[in-house]
């Protein structure tokens, strides 16, 4: 029963490892990346949808990225959501395609994703600590109902923390990791 518990935890904190990731993605760094437009949402024919629902998003280039509408008529909706964004590009379009060139970061705007990136970890990190909560509290409950020992619930509990301590490390290494990415001239 505890380690059914546990390994619930382990799943849950593993899906939350992937979603930080995902997460940080989408952290501009001075390389073009279509995962930067993952949370664009355009307004178009009265409704909202992701951009990608909308057009094919390439990367010719390093530092070059080409939104593809598929209808034609997209193109300056998709141009005043960009604007609208918090992405600090400029869109440029030839009424066909939408073109974002991704200009090198500036010291100060290092700083600044940086801070972000830290902002988004730690939120990870508290996401993994919570199913540890979640966990250690299920199984103090099922001690108090009688279904388990004492004992199993402090290796429980024991275990937890191990698996808690692992998942906060990767989170870790995925930080240090767009870190360097973004200090990367």
């Amino acid at each position: 029963m505890i380690s059914d518990v546990v390994s619930d935890a382990e799943r849950r904190m593993t899906k939350a490892v992937d979603v930080a990731q995902h997460d940080f993605q989408g952290i501009r760094t001075g390389r073009a990346n279509p995962a930067l437009l993952d949370g664009l949402i355009v307004d178009f024919y009265g409704s909202s949808m992701p951009v990608n629902q909308l057009a094919a998003i390439s990367v010719p280039e390093p530092r070059l990225i080409v939104i593809a509408p598929w209808d034609k008529t997209a193109v300056p909706h998709i141009e005043r959501a960009i604007q609208k964004s918090d992405l600090g590009l400029t869109p440029m379009s030839d009424g066909h395609v939408v073109r974002l060139n991704i200009p090198t970061l500036t010291e100060e705007r290092r700083k600044e994703f940086i801070k972000q990136l830290h902002k988004k970890a730690e939120e990870h990190r508290v996401a993994v600590r919570n199913v540890r909560r979640d966990a250690n509290e299920h199984m103090k409950q099922m001690e108090k109902a009688g279904d388990v020992s004492e004992d199993d619930v402090k290796r429980g509990q024991e275990q937890m923390q191990k698996i808690t301590d692992k998942y906060t490390e990767q989170i870790d290494k995925l930080t240090k990791a767009k870190e360097a990415e973004l200090m990367e001239v």
